[in-house]
């Protein structure tokens, strides 16, 4: 069973080297986004220098460097998934040396009076992908330990916040009336499809995820609604607080 895949006694066959070539070190922090929109903004306002690529078979995602209050910071247009997301911290780690990763994306909303206006910020994720069991012991939830450190930063910004637990799933089309049910009785706030499996990479090879969420779409209503989703996908303030994080992060 999947649950059982994590194996912490043997070693694996092999490493990124294999498909990025050695080690380096360029930044320490690197900024995740799901957004073109908000990576096009990133390219008008900063100077990007292109300075490797994560590629696979179905194209490229290029990684960029650029300087702000002092410090190199790396960026990239993440893929969608924690499986995609999770392998693309692992090789920006490789190639960049980046230790620190600030993600943020969009989230449907499991409580709506609780999330309405606010930024999300994840306690803990629900393990409902096969990402995080080849990297962390199998259990329901896994800790977001920079969760107290994020909603600091946020109200340092004078946002609107509120905290707990998330749902992280790769499957879009199967969040089912009784999965949700079963979700917002444990605490989640929202579901999302990266944040369980990222973590437990990060964990793994002893990265700092800090993690904060906008919900778009909302399942907690009579009938499906996604027509705030846009914004919450491609709103610039995600930008903006995602610079205050990294110019915050000693």
């Amino acid at each position: 069973m999947i649950i059982h895949s994590f194996d912490d006694k043997s070693e694996p066959l092999f490493s990124p080297a294999s498909f990025v070539g050695p080690q380096r070190h360029l930044c320490d922090i690197c900024i995740l986004t799901f957004s073109d929109v908000i990576l096009r903004e990133m390219q008008q306002r900063f100077q990007l220098r292109e300075v490797d690529a994560l590629r696979t078979a179905n194209g490229s995602r290029p990684i960029y460097l650029f300087e702000y209050h002092s410090k190199t910071i790396a960026a990239v247009l993440c893929e969608i998934g924690a499986t995609n997301a999770g392998n693309f911290v692992v090789e920006l780690n490789w190639i960049t040396g980046a230790t620190t990763f600030i993600m943020f994306g969009s989230a449907g909303s499991l409580n709506r009076e609780a999330t309405a206006g606010k930024y999300v910020i994840p306690t803990e994720a629900y393990r409902d992908e096969g990402m995080s069991y080849h990297y962390a012991p199998p259990a329901d939830y896994i800790a977001i330990p920079t969760a107290d450190r994020t909603e600091t930063y946020l109200q340092e910004l004078q946002l609107p916040t509120v905290k707990g637990r998330v749902w992280t799933t790769d499957a879009f089309y199967r969040e089912t009336r009784n999965q949700f049910a079963a979700r917002r009785a444990e605490g989640c706030l929202a579901v999302e499809m990266e944040l369980a499996g990222v973590q437990a990479v990060c964990d793994f090879h002893h990265l700092s995820l800090y993690a904060f969420l906008v919900t778009g779409d909302v399942l907690d209503a009579p009938v499906y609604e996604n027509d705030r989703l846009h914004s919450a996908n491609h709103s610039l303030d995600k930008l903006q607080i995602a610079l205050y994080i990294a110019d915050r992060l000693q």
